[in-house]
C-alpha cells in the first residue's frame, strides 16, 4: 500500500522503556507507547488521535524514560502486549479510513528509528509477524528537507526544529507525551502541502523494509563501498546467513551481503561481514553493537569493502553457475568419503530431500589437482527439504558419518577459494626474521622490571595489550612485549611486558590491575625475569607470591637437572615440529651454542622433559610498541643469516606441516596413510630435527612408505 498526494498517511510516534531521541532502539529496550492519527492528504482532514500504552516484558524504566514520558511501571502493567496493541492499531486505522472515505495508507514517522530499530527487531525477537503496512513508511525528516532544502541536515532534524523552521507555535508542556509530537507532525505535513512550500512536495517515494534476505553470489570484480560494510563478532558457530539477517531485522542487507568468516581449518570462527544497501543502513547497524542473539551479545564494528570481497568474492565460473539459482537453501556436507559419487550423495539424502536440479544442485569441493576434499554443497528449493536434510546430521555414508549444516553463498565462494589457492592446513613458508635483531630478551635476573598480565581474553592480540596499557607503552623496552603461548601454540591468557625500570613496572601494576580488556578484567603483577621463567616452566605467580614449578621441587628434580639453566632454555629440535612458524627458532650446534646470544623462544630443556610431567609455556617473538609484527625475509637475507650463524636451515623445496586435532589413538601408520601419495625429503631434516632411530628410518625411505 503506497500513499500519494491524494491518499492518506498514518502519523505514528512511539517510545521505548530506554533511550529516547537519536538513541531510540540502541539499548534493545521494548516499546511502551504508540500514538497515531490518520491524515487525509487530499481533504486535509484528520481522524481520531489514538494513544495506546504497551506492556513490556521488562517493566523497569530508565531514568530518561521516566523523566521524558512521565510513565510508570504501575501504569504499564495494566496495558496490553505489543502484538495485541498492533492488532488494535490495524482495526482503529481501518475504521478511521472508512469514515474519511479512504482505503489505503502509508505510515509516516519522525525518522527511521521507530520502524527499523525498535518495531521490527522487537517483533522478530517475540516471533510474531508484522502486517504489510510496517514494511513501507515515509521519513518526515527527509520529506521536510526535500521540501525545504535550506533547513538543517536530515540527521540534525527534530520535530521541534522543523516546527520552529516553519514558524509553528506549539507548547510541548500543554500536551501529553506523544500527543504533542503527533499533533505537531500533522501540522508540519499540512504546512509542507500548502502553497508556500518551495517545491511541489509529494509523498510519493516511501522508505522500504525488505521482507527477507536475498542470497546470491558476489564477484571479486564487483565494487563494494566500504561505508556499507560491518563486521559482526561473537556469533554462535551454527549461525546461518538467515540468522544474521534476523539479527539485523529492519535494516536492508544487500543481495548476497552476508559472508560468514572461516578460520585456517575451514571452520566458522564466529565472525561475519555484512554489506548493507547504503551507508545510512550501515550506520544504523553499528547502533546494534552488543545486542543479543539468543543469550550471546554480538559485537558490531566497521569493516571495508576489500575485506568483504576477500571473504565473499569469487572467480570460479563453476561456483557462479551453481549459485545462479536464486532463493535456494544451501546445505554444506562435510566428511564425505573420497570415493563418494553424485549418486551416492543423492541416495544418502533420499527422496524426502529432493535436490534442486538433481545432480546440478550438487557441488563437490576439490583440490586444484582434482582430488576430493570430502566437502560438498547442496541446493534445496525450500526450507522443508533443507530441514529434512539436516535431520541426517551424523548419519553414516559408507564408513563415515556426515556432518550437515546450513551454509551461504559467501561460504561456498570462500571454501572454494581456500582449496583452489592454498591448502587449509598451512605449510611452513619462507623463514622470517624480526624487524629488530634479538638481543632484547627478558634476562633471568632479580630486578622486578617486568609485569605479568593474567586473564587476557584468548582473542586478545598485541595491539589490544598496547591499548590496554595506554600511556605506559612509552615505558616498554624495545621488543619487550611477550604473549605467552601454551604447547599447542595458542594464547594462554598471559603476557609479560618488560618495562624500562622497576619503578615503571610498579606504577603499571598499580594502575592497570583489574582493568577491563574487552569483556574481562585483567590481573597485573610486578615481577622479575627470573619469576617469568619460573612461570614459563609451570610455576605460579600472583599477589600471594611465587610458587616454583614442579621441576624445581627437590623431590622431583633428577640428578642431571642441575645442569639446566633457566636463562638458556631452548626449544628441543623435535619439539620444533609443533610450534607455529613465527615462533620457530633454529637449532644450534654444540660449538655455536656457547657464543650465540640467548634465544627468543623459551622452552624446558630436553632433560627436564625426560623426567618431568608438567605444563610448560613459551613466549611469542618479542614485540615493540613501534614495530608490531614481523616481516618476511627475502631468500638472500635468509641465506646470509644462515651462513653467518652456521645454522642448518630447512631447504626451501621441502616443508614441514603441523597437524592439529588428531585422534588420541592415532599411530604412525594412520599418519602415513593420511599423506599417501605425497613425497618428502629423505635426508634434508637430519640437521634440523633430532629423531629417534625408528622415525629416522621412515624419513630415510623416500620411495616407499614404511608401516610400523
Amino acid at each position: 500500500m503506497t500513499a500519494s498526494h491524494s491518499d492518506s498517511l498514518v502519523v505514528l510516534f512511539g517510545a521505548t522503556a530506554g533511550a529516547y531521541g537519536a538513541k531510540l532502539g540502541s539499548d534493545e529496550r521494548e516499546l511502551i507507547l504508540l500514538v497515531w492519527q490518520v491524515v487525509d492528504l487530499h481533504s486535509k482532514k484528520v481522524g481520531t488521535l489514538h494513544k495506546s500504552l504497551v506492556k513490556a516484558d521488562n517493566l523497569e524504566l530508565s531514568d530518561q524514560c521516566r523523566e521524558v514520558s512521565g510513565l510508570t511501571p504501575e501504569g504499564l502493567s495494566k496495558a496490553e502486549p505489543l502484538d495485541r496493541v498492533l492488532q488494535q492499531f490495524s482495526q482503529l486505522v481501518s475504521s478511521d479510513l472508512k469514515l474519511l472515505g479512504r482505503s489505503s495508507y502509508t505510515l509516516c514517522t519522525d525518522g527511521q528509528l521507530l520502524i527499523r530499530q525498535a518495531l521490527h527487531p522487537e517483533a522478530s525477537k517475540k516471533n510474531f509477524l508484522l502486517s504489510d503496512c510496517f514494511y513501507s513508511f515515509y521519513d518526515l525528516r527527509k520529506e521536510f528537507h526535500a521540501c525545504y532544502p535550506n533547513s538543517a541536515p536530515v540527521k540534525d532534524q527534530t520535530i521541534k526544529s522543523m516546527a520552529e523552521y516553519i514558524g509553528l507555535e506549539t507548547d510541548e508542556s500543554e500536551e501529553d507525551f506523544g500527543v504533542w509530537q503527533v499533533k505537531t507532525m500533522v501540522a508540519i505535513i499540512f504546512s509542507m502541502l500548502s502553497e508556500t512550500c518551495i517545491t511541489d512536495c509529494r509523498f510519493t517515494d516511501p522508505e522500504t523494509v525488505k521482507y527477507k534476505y536475498e542470497t546470491g553470489p558476489c564477484s571479486k570484480s564487483e565494487a563494494v563501498d566500504s561505508e556499507t560494510v560491518i563486521r559482526a563478532r561473537g556469533l554462535p558457530w551454527q549461525s546461518s546467513d538467515q540468522d544474521i539477517a534476523r539479527f539485523f531485522k529492519g535494516l536492508n542487507i544487500a543481495k548476497g551481503g552476508v559472508a560468514l568468516c572461516l578460520n585456517a581449518q575451514g571452520r566458522r570462527n564466529g565472525e561475519a561481514l555484512v554489506r548493507f544497501v547504503n551507508p545510512e543502513q550501515r550506520d544504523l547497524a553499528l547502533e546494534r553493537h552488543k545486542h543479543h542473539m539468543g543469550s550471546r551479545y554480538i559485537e558490531v564494528y566497521k569493516a571495508t569493502g576489500e575485506e568483504f570481497l576477500k571473504i565473499a568474492g569469487g572467480t570460479s565460473n563453476e561456483v557462479a553457475q551453481f549459485l545462479s539459482k536464486e532463493n535456494q537453501v544451501i546445505i554444506r556436507m562435510r566428511g564425505l568419503p573420497f570415493t563418494a559419487t553424485l549418486e551416492d550423495v543423492l541416495g544418502f539424502l533420499g527422496p524426502e530431500c529432493p535436490v534442486t536440479g538433481g545432480k546440478e544442485g550438487l557441488l563437490f569441493v576439490k583440490y586444484p589437482d582434482g582430488r576430493p576434499t570430502g566437502d560438498a554443497f547442496v541446493l534445496f528449493s525450500c526450507e522443508e527439504y533443507a530441514q529434512n536434510a539436516l535431520r541426517k546430521h551424523k548419519e553414516i555414508l559408507g564408513k563415515r558419518y556426515i556432518e550437515l549444516f546450513r551454509s551461504t553463498a559467501a561460504e561456498v565462494q570462500q571454501v572454494l577459494n581456500r582449496y583452489l589457492s592454498t591448502p587449509l592446513i598451512p605449510t611452513l613458508p619462507t623463514p622470517i626474521i624480526p624487524v629488530i635483531p634479538p638481543p632484547y630478551t627478558i634476562a633471568a635476573g632479580s630486578i622486578r622490571d617486568c609485569v605479568r598480565l593474567r586473564g587476557l581474553p584468548y582473542t586478545a592480540g598485541i595491539d589490544d595489550i598496547l591499548e590496554f596499557m595506554g600511556d605506559a607503552t612509552a615505558d616498554i623496552k624495545p621488543h619487550g612485549v611477550h604473549m605467552v603461548l601454551n604447547q599447542q601454540g595458542r594464547p594462554s591468557g598471559d603476557a609479560f611486558i618488560q618495562m624500562k625500570s622497576s619503578d615503571r613496572a610498579f606504577l603499571v601494576a598499580q594502575k592497570c590491575h583489574k582493568k577491563m580488556m574487552k569483556d574481562r578484567y585483567v590481573e597485573v603483577f610486578q615481577c622479575s625475569g627470573e619469576e617469568m621463567n619460573f612461570v614459563l616452566m609451570g610455576g605460579t605467580l600472583n599477589r600471594s607470591g611465587l610458587s616454583p614449578p614442579p621441576c624445581k621441587l627437590p623431590c622431583l628434580s633428577p640428578p642431571a637437572y642441575a645442569a639446566f639453566q633457566t636463562a638458556a632454555a631452548v626449544i628441543p629440535a623435535e619439539a620444533a615440529l609443533y610450534q607455529p612458524q613465527a615462533l620457530l627458532s633454529t637449532t644450534r650446534t654444540p660449538q655455536a651454542s656457547a657464543a650465540a646470544p640467548p634465544t627468543v623462544t623459551y622452552y624446558p630443556a630436553q632433560a627436564a622433559q625426560l623426567y618431568m610431567n608438567y605444563t610448560a609455556y613459551y613466549p611469542s617473538p618479542p614485540v615493540s610498541p613501534t614495530t608490531v609484527g614481523y616481516i618476511a625475509a627475502p631468500p638472500a637475507a635468509v641465506a646470509a643469516a644462515a651462513s653467518a650463524t652456521h645454522t642448518p636451515m630447512l631447504p626451501q623445496p621441502g616443508a614441514l606441516v603441523r597437524m592439529q586435532g588428531l585422534p588420541y589413538n592415532t599411530g604412525m601408520k594412520e599418519i602415513l596413510s593420511f599423506f599417501q601419495g605425497y613425497q618428502y625429503a629423505p635426508d634434508d631434516y637430519n640437521g634440523l630435527i633430532q629423531l629417534n632411530d625408528q622415525a629416522r628410518s621412515v624419513l630415510q625411505a623416500p620411495k616407499e612408505w614404511v608401516c610400523l
